[in-house]
């Protein structure tokens, strides 16, 4: 799960078992997955980072398990895969970035003290520039705020915090929940759109949800860049310490400087002090590929129209060694999620009679990167948005027992409300509030790239109520992954792991899907909603 995506709890679902019942064949098997998480995290895969020897590896097994499920291949040519152009950018370790003040001044050390790429997609990136605070960066007139209010940052570095001001208002920024105002990415989109030269998030575990340690890699993958869209010169992280330095500068500490971001009325100001940098880069053209197999409808009008389901299959690749493993294997994130796709199009495909509508199950590159394969899909759709019912996304699944709760963070959003209930109370399961919602788990996965572009869409997982287990079983659980393996050569497979859980999951996402793909209907955003707009666009009224 991308954690900046994600701000990294690229979020943790959790999911077990229970019987499916024998009226609703075909049978979901938990050994199938198991054997499909197994390979898909294998060291043979080498992490699965885009464009490497481990993406070959894992895109044929999927397109493989595709093609004998009996899927049908929509992608390029006839194949099952979706080309993706991407750039590979990675920042030297000898990059440099100098703090000024007068006759004071301080390096800040690549890797160790910032991180972050150019989004230029150049070699060389030299900007010295006034540093001005703008609190989280956030610009929102139906929230009366921001933060930008009164100053020009055109041509200079803008530090920030990620996150939003705190409210228990759910008319005030959503709530306790996160909105998309405090996800990183639109930090750094808002920096470039007010013409900044570069953007820096100053890092704490609190406001990112996750460690320095998530966000520290200097390489990542870019969709080729429009060159009539402005980009930063360099968007990247600053570590607490780093924060402390330069805030320092203008007499402030981060505490405070938070503190001063949350209070309404809040105003930017200079930190009176320049950042140097000096940022060379590596970028290297690399084509990536989604994987898409298709099981056509029944209906000869309806079967035009599509339900989606989503995973990514990509994870971190080879880094920085971690107590002397250096392979990212990316067992919960997310060689489960995919492992489940792939039985779900098994499962899809072995229905007779099929559904009226069509279903493409798609598995994405670069999620980790910024979302960056379900955001190319959703910009270049195999079936039209317009006729896109629904996207149901699966990522970052902990085996940790049968789940008596399941988490679907979006769907009251949709039309498609009803049908979720009702095949929750099928599946005997209590929907319980997203208890991540503060962490802005929505906008930190695959599904948020279909629903910026109109489709009504979420991720699927099972809740914090776990059958037999102590009411803070699954909250201790992904405390301990996040804490120590999560987006770390520690996500791997475990001889604990339950994969029978994964069989709940599995029929709780195909009643939906079945409901919906059978309905008179396309399902849509509820009026009033962000993503109507770009619904009703796409033709969907």
């Amino acid at each position: 799960m991308d954690h900046r995506s994600l701000p990294a709890l690229c979020a943790a679902f959790f999911v077990a078992a229970l019987p499916v019942r024998a009226a609703d064949p075909p049978t979901i098997s938990p050994e199938r997955i198991k054997a499909d998480v197994t390979y898909l995290a294998s060291d043979r895969l080498e992490g699965r980072a885009p464009g490497t020897r481990g993406e070959e590896l894992a895109t044929d097994h999927i397109a493989g398990e595709f093609k004998k499920a009996g899927l049908k291949p929509i992608g390029a040519a006839g194949a099952y895969l979706q080309p993706v152009p991407l750039v590979r950018v990675a920042t030297s370790p000898k990059s440099t970035l100098r703090a000024t003040k007068g006759n004071e001044a301080f390096d800040i050390l690549c890797d160790e003290e910032f991180s972050g790429t150019s989004q230029t997609q150049t070699e060389l990136e030299q900007f010295d520039a006034e540093v001005v605070f703008v609190g989280h960066g956030i610009t929102a007139p139906e929230f009366d705020w921001d933060d930008y209010k009164g100053v020009d940052v055109k041509g200079k570095v803008v530090v920030l915090f990620t996150n939003e001001p705190p409210s228990d208002d759910p008319k005030f920024f959503g709530g306790k929940a996160l909105t998309y105002y405090g996800r990183w990415t639109f930090k750094f989109e808002e920096a470039a759109r007010r013409g900044a030269k570069a953007c820096f998030i100053i890092h704490t575990n609190e406001t990112a949800g996750y460690p320095y340690s998530v966000v520290r890699p200097l390489d990542g993958a870019q969709l080729k860049r429009d060159p009539n869209q402005p980009a930063l010169a360099f968007a990247g992280w600053l570590s607490r310490k780093a924060g402390e330095k330069l805030l320092g500068l203008s007499g402030k500490t981060v505490d405070e400087a938070l503190k001063a971001a949350d209070t309404k009325g809040f105003k930017a100001f200079s930190l009176g002090a320049n950042l140097k940098g000096n940022i060379s880069t590596t970028v290297e053209k690399v084509v990536s590929n989604n994987v898409a197999g298709m099981v056509e409808g029944s209906d000869p009008v309806l079967k035009s129209e599509v339900v989606v389901f989503t995973a990514h299959w990509d994870h971190l690749g080879v880094g920085r060694a971690v107590v002397g493993d250096s392979i990212y294997n990316g067992a919960a994130d997310n060689a489960t999620g995919c492992a489940l796709l792939i039985e779900l199009a098994r499962a899809w495909a072995a229905q007779n009679p099929k559904p009226k509508r069509s279903a493409i199950f798609l598995a994405v590159t670069a999620e980790e990167k910024g979302l960056l394969g379900s955001k190319y899909y959703a910009q270049n759709p195999i079936v039209p948005l317009g006729k896109t019912a629904l996207n149901l996304n699966f990522d970052m699944i902990l085996p940790l027992g049968v789940p008596e709760s399941v988490s679907v963070t979006g769907a009251d959003r949709t039309t498609a409300w009803p049908t979720v209930k009702s095949a929750a109370e099928k599946t005997k399961l209590e929907i319980e509030p997203d208890q991540r919602a503060h962490l802005g788990v929505f906008y930190r996965s695959d599904h948020f790239s279909m629903a910026r572009a109109g489709v009504p869409a979420f991720s699927i997982g099972a809740g914090m109520k776990i059958k037999g287990k102590p009411a803070d079983f699954a909250r201790k659980a992904a405390q301990e992954f996040n804490d120590k393996a999560y987006h770390s050569p520690q996500d791997e497979v475990r001889p604990d792991w339950d994969f029978s859980g994964f069989v709940t999951l599995a029929d709780f996402a195909l009643g939906i899907a079945r409901d919906v793909a059978n309905a008179d209907r396309l399902p849509t955003w509820n009026p009033g909603d962000e993503f109507r707009p770009a619904r009703e666009k796409s033709g969907v009224k």
